[in-house]
């Protein structure tokens, strides 16, 4: 039985022994944390034990003008991102554990030729201090909720009044001259189209300028619906708003109809999360968790090694406005009815939980502690990484690169996160190296394979699944462009 307080508190827990490096000024700055947890159900027994094996934290991406073809630089460094991709780390690990014969893998033999299986009774689950940003974050706001944190009722309204998500996570993209501006953090969307970071607070009645109070028009009143006046008189919280996010709807699909109230968002759709002028490519983290309930958080390459796609099996949030509904809609609904997965692929839907306990550098708790002498409040800058690996745990990165460094080493080693596409190759690679000829998998013998997308496009189960995901599921995802992957 998963207790989600407990783990948040060793989430918590695990981010306070790390180094001060990269962490939010206390006071000053906010940031958000998700972890990827090591569940192993004790034999004959309802407990089980929890291990972090990998910590993230982060609330930026890059734009598109700052993707590189070389693949060293670190596209999306929001939280959840960063989890997984240090959980890669961790499995790779494991996985050379596995391949040398050494004992204590997380893994053991599969009966394909050169495939592996988790050992029993182990899964995985993820951790996110707040809801994942996208469609996750599209909730209700009702006049009853104390804002911002309150759990919020679910609303039986067939969707249509699941708005946007408090909070908004503002992603950031350089200035000219590669300088990096740090977002306003205010209850309004700012000038030319830019918004927060986290989903804005947007108070219930507010207009979407951040002007005068909008109340809705009588039409828009449906009777016996979450904003008819008289339900609340039936003992129904009146939804007088939504929650809004800052990610934008993907080109081709449904854009947001931006009413008033709480018609303001589409729900349901892809998103991209957002950035000051270009674009950036990078998909919500709603739509990537939903992603990795059918295709797995392993990705393409692990799945060469794996017998069966890794899944969470559940998801746990820590203290935020948040409502199961629209949870279950971003990250189970969407892709509920796919079908002809391949073997090793499932819709796997996870158990949905929250925490009453908040991330101590949530944006609420540094507005608490904030001091008029800190100067403006605003997100922290940098992700910090850390896994349960034996070299290099600790990553920190700050605008695609590590932290810290210079313009004179972009484009070298020195530059690269350890959690960057050419690092986690490179990984990859090593560990292709360290298998017995005889015992790889026969999807990796073949003599062609060179490049980053080579090895992705060999791993023809997952490709299978993902086509077929595309097709009944996501046909508005962006595609990735070749050019950029086909690095080695």
């Amino acid at each position: 039985m998963i207790n989600a307080d407990e783990v948040a508190e060793l989430c918590y827990e695990r981010f306070r022994r790390l180094p001060r490096r990269g962490k939010p000024e206390p006071g000053r700055e906010w940031s958000l944390l998700a972890a990827v947890l090591r569940i192993t159900r004790c034999p004959d027994s309802d407990s089980v034990e929890m291990e972090v094996v990998s910590l993230g934290t982060g609330t930026k991406c890059i734009g598109k003008a700052a993707m590189s073809p070389a693949g060293d630089v670190l596209n999306d460094s929001h939280a959840e991102v960063i989890a997984r991709r240090g959980c890669i780390r961790y499995l790779i690990q494991e996985l050379h554990t596995a391949v040398s014969g050494r004992r204590g893998s997380l893994f053991h033999p599969a009966d394909q030729r050169g495939k592996w299986r988790l050992q029993p009774g182990v899964s995985f689950l993820l951790f996110t201090s707040h809801t994942p940003c996208g469609d996750a974050s599209i909730i209700p706001m009702t006049d009853s909720q104390a804002q911002p944190c309150p759990p919020v009722a679910s609303v039986s309204s067939g969707g249509e009044t699941d708005g946007g998500g408090n909070l908004k996570r503002k992603a950031e993209e350089p200035a000219e001259g590669g300088a990096f501006k740090a977002p306003r953090l205010e209850e309004k969307e700012t000038k030319e189209g830019e918004t927060d970071r986290f989903e804005s607070r947007t108070r219930p009645g507010a207009a979407p300028d951040g002007g005068a109070s909008v109340p809705a028009a009588a039409t828009e009143l449906k009777p016996g619906g979450p904003e008819d006046p008289r339900q609340a008189e039936r003992g129904h919280p009146r939804v007088a708003d939504v929650h809004r996010t800052g990610a934008k709807c993907v080109p081709g699909g449904p854009a947001d109809p931006l009413h008033p109230g709480a018609g303001y968002h589409s729900t349901g759709v892809l998103r991209v999360k957002p950035g000051r002028g270009e674009p950036t490519l990078s998909l919500s983290c709603s739509d990537k968790l939903a992603r990795w309930g059918v295709l797995g958080f392993q990705g393409a390459l692990l799945s060469h090694y794996l017998e069966g796609a890794l899944y969470f099996s559940t998801v746990v949030v820590g203290k935020c406005p948040y409502s199961t509904e629209a949870m279950h809609r971003a990250l189970v609904t969407r892709c509920s009815h796919v079908s002809d997965l391949p073997d090793g692929f499932s819709v796997c839907p996870p158990t949905l939980l929250q925490s009453s306990l908040e991330f101590p550098f949530s944006q609420t708790q540094t507005e608490l502690q904030h001091r008029g002498a800190q100067g403006r409040i605003s997100p922290c800058g940098a992700a910090v990484s850390w896994c349960n690996v034996a070299g290099q745990p600790l990553d920190v990165t700050a605008n695609g690169y590590k932290h810290g460094v210079t313009k004179k080493v972009l484009g070298t080693p020195k530059a690269r996160s350890l959690l960057c596409k050419l690092e986690l190759f490179h990984s990859f690679l090593s560990l292709v190296a360290a298998t017995d000829p005889s015992a790889l998998p026969d999807s990796l013998r073949s003599g062609e394979l060179l490049t980053y997308w080579d090895y992705k496009q060999a791993s023809r189960p997952y490709q299978q699944a993902w086509q077929q995901l595309r097709q009944q599921a996501f046909p508005l995802w962006p595609r990735s462009d070749r050019n950029l992957l086909l690095f080695h």
